[in-house]
């Protein structure tokens, strides 16, 4: 993995904690953060930014990708050079919380960011569409846990918006009940497939199973 310099990291972990598009001017007055061309383009060439411009100025957003180094970097954080005995044990408090809490299969980042911010109420999904989700799955499941074709699942959601199916499910997935999967046969895959999967991480997920709880 490639190492990053204190402005890229703290551009992401700022990015990650704050869940929105932020312009560059904001990172420089508000963070200190001087995300610099060639910075920039590091992070964008890894994938682990989008950077685009309104009018003069860049805006950028975290990755899911992004997310995920964040999620690991802070398992694996280091005291930076040069600080003092407080800040070194800080840091090493921060790695066993970090620890403790995947041990419970919890993230911080999730802990850091409100559950109010993780989306906005605009865009929060409607009440009853996980209870149709559930609903189409035990339609179309033949047995206990069987994995369903999402292809053949979502027709079933009466009409429900993409965006909305996709933050429900992957808000599903975080019980630990619910699980999204590629399918291993991919020469089976038909279009439908591939326009009904689930992009996680930059995976396709095709299947989707659910345990009973």
């Amino acid at each position: 993995m490639p190492e990053y310099g204190s402005h890229e990291r703290a551009a992401l972990f700022v990015l990650a904690l704050e869940n929105r598009a932020i312009p560059n001017p904001e990172l420089v007055h508000d963070y200190g953060i001087d995300l610099r061309p060639p910075l920039r383009d590091r992070l964008n060439e890894a994938s682990l930014l989008d950077t685009t411009k309104d009018g003069r100025r860049f805006v950028h957003q975290i990755t899911d990708k992004g997310i995920v180094w964040v999620q690991d970097e802070l398992a694996e954080v280091e005291t930076p050079p040069r600080s003092g005995p407080l800040a070194r044990v800080m840091f090493g408090i921060l790695r066993k919380v970090v620890a403790h809490l995947r041990s419970l299969d919890i993230e911080l980042i999730d802990i850091l960011r409100p559950a109010d911010e993780a989306a906005p109420a605009d865009q929060a999904a409607p009440a009853g569409l996980e209870s149709m989700i559930r609903g189409a799955y035990r339609e179309l499941a033949t047995r206990p846990q069987d994995w369903v074709r999402l292809a053949k699942l979502r027709p079933k959601l009466d009409g429900a918006e993409r965006s909305e199916v996709d933050d429900t499910l992957f808000s599903m997935t975080k019980t630990g009940l619910v699980h999204l999967a590629p399918s291993a046969n991919r020469r089976a895959l038909t279009d439908d497939d591939h326009k009904a999967a689930i992009r996680i991480n930059g995976e396709e997920n095709h299947l989707l199973a659910i345990e009973e709880s």
